[in-house]
């Protein structure tokens, strides 16, 4: 009796062994067979994205590729307008006709790099110098490899160009700091003008005398105004900088800075009747000085930053290669 008693109770407790690891084979199963759902959605969304982008960058190319073809066919259509007269020579008329639709080109790359379109101008001088390398043809063979080396010369710096910020972003960076000190400086004065008509508001009841703290609000009024006119002048500069309009940029600078020389002016007048004189003297900054340093100090150093925006305001400089034709076409 006391054998088959220990038998049935050691039996139970294999049986509820074997249950728990079936129960854990069981659980384990579902773990793979998650994990392995999970692989496959991983797999499968990342199928998707890889063939969105390459979509995408398909698309572009087509785009690209379209536009090139639409303004190579208007180009050529421009160019049967003014075929050379009857009596020209078979092959000096499509030689000719070849430049003048090469100078037409060019000019369309010159368009792009306006619009601050620099990696679709590199693709169509690119484009340029595998059709002047076709046996079709017919520019004299100096002149194609002196265009040809001007076409390289190009696309090799506008390369380095659009992998460096451009003068017109320093600008905007500069114009930016110019912004943030006047802004600054206004909230400064703001304080010690109310200091300061604190003080003779003190001052002029001990001596029984009014007090001016409407001079001093009127005063403060006017400076925040020209403040704020400057830094709406200097938006306006910001936004020529971005669409490369040169002359509207020094338009806007000029009229900040005669804005500025207002208050300069008034400053000028207020030491000369006993205010406290500025001990430093500074030097007239740099282009680099514009690069590197963080914002102005004070109103008169802001004047000489626009200066120097002023007489650094960057040109759009011509491709080599139109240069080139031109002096051909003379």
């Amino acid at each position: 009796m006391s054998m088959n008693s220990e038998t049935l109770s050691k039996d139970p407790s294999a049986q509820q062994q074997r249950r728990q690891a079936n129960m854990f084979l069981v659980r384990l199963q579902w773990v793979v067979i998650l994990l392995l759902i999970a692989a496959l959605l991983w797999l499968y969304i990342s199928q998707q994205r890889f063939q969105h982008n390459v979509n995408e960058h398909l698309q572009g190319n087509e785009q690209v590729v379209s536009r090139l073809n639409e303004m190579d066919d208007r180009l050529f259509a421009m160019s049967q307008q003014t075929l050379p007269a009857p009596s020209t020579a078979a092959t000096n008329s499509q030689a000719q006709n070849q430049l003048d639709l090469l100078r037409i080109q060019i000019q369309a790359a010159d368009r792009l790099l306006a619009d601050n379109n620099d990696s679709a101008a590199i693709e169509l001088l690119r484009g340029l110098h595998w059709q002047l390398s076709q046996s079709s043809n017919e520019i004299a063979p100096a002149l194609t490899v002196l265009i040809k080396q001007s076409l390289m010369k190009d696309i090799e710096s506008l390369q380095a160009r659009s992998s460096q910020p451009s003068p017109w972003q320093l600008q905007n960076l500069a114009i930016q700091n110019i912004q943030d000190f006047l802004h600054s400086h206004e909230r400064a004065t703001n304080t010690d003008a109310n200091l300061n008509a604190t003080t003779q508001q003190k001052s002029a009841a001990t001596i029984n005398l009014p007090a001016s703290k409407s001079t001093v609000n009127m005063n403060l009024t006017r400076r925040q105004l020209t403040i704020h006119e400057v830094i709406m002048t200097l938006n306006l500069a910001s936004q020529a900088s971005n669409m490369r309009e040169r002359e509207q940029l020094v338009v806007y600078l000029s009229q900040a800075r005669k804005q500025l020389q207002t208050l300069v002016a008034k400053d000028s007048a207020s030491k000369a009747s006993g205010l406290k004189a500025a001990t430093n003297i500074k030097e007239t900054p740099s282009t680099n000085d514009l690069q590197t340093k963080s914002s102005p100090t004070d109103i008169p150093e802001v004047i000489e930053w626009l200066d120097q925006l002023i007489v650094n305001a960057p040109k759009t400089t011509p491709l080599l290669t139109s240069q080139i034709l031109n002096k051909a076409q003379r």
